[in-house]
């Protein structure tokens, strides 16, 4: 379908949790391709409905070559920690570290409604963590230790 444009902070759709899919609609199946080309660029590691200003709970993802999608993820499990940088397509040109945990597993569905099931640790841990944040309407400045959150909001501000 097309390459969508990415929106930014203060865009008040970033801080409004997403609604969940309720049927597969021809909709839901541009979303999904929208979502799938606009990732599939270096330096994306995932991309959730909202960065692309639509209210709705799914993502996509491109870690190491491998570029898919999921609807309605929750985050299952959670295990281990890792501390290192995060950035944001939402949040251009500011990265922090961030605390995350080192494993994770969503739960969702794909197109035809089957079950899918996506885990990993490291990046992939740290990207199903992201983008679920995103659909419940937080960033990953808001996991940050005070003074790097002020510093960051700071910057912001002054941009």
């Amino acid at each position: 379908m097309s390459i969508r444009s990415i929106r930014v902070i203060p865009d008040p759709i970033l801080r409004t949790a997403c609604d969940p899919i309720e049927q597969i609609t021809p909709a839901v199946e541009r979303l999904v391709q929208d979502l799938v080309e606009t990732v599939d660029d270096p330096g994306r590691a995932g991309l959730s409905a909202n960065q692309i200003g639509v209210s709705l709970r799914a993502f996509s993802y491109n870690i190491e070559g491998k570029v898919g999608y999921v609807l309605n993820p929750v985050i299952e499990e959670t295990s281990g920690e890792q501390y290192g940088d995060e950035g944001c397509l939402s949040v251009p040109n500011l990265w922090y570290k961030t605390r995350r945990a080192d494993y994770a597993r969503v739960r969702g569905i794909d197109l035809a409604g089957k079950t899918v099931i996506l885990e990993g640790r490291g990046i992939m841990g740290r990207m199903l963590q992201h983008e679920c944040d995103h659909l419940d309407g937080h960033i990953y400045l808001d996991r940050l230790e005070m003074e790097e959150r002020r510093e960051a909001m700071r910057l912001l501000r002054s941009r």
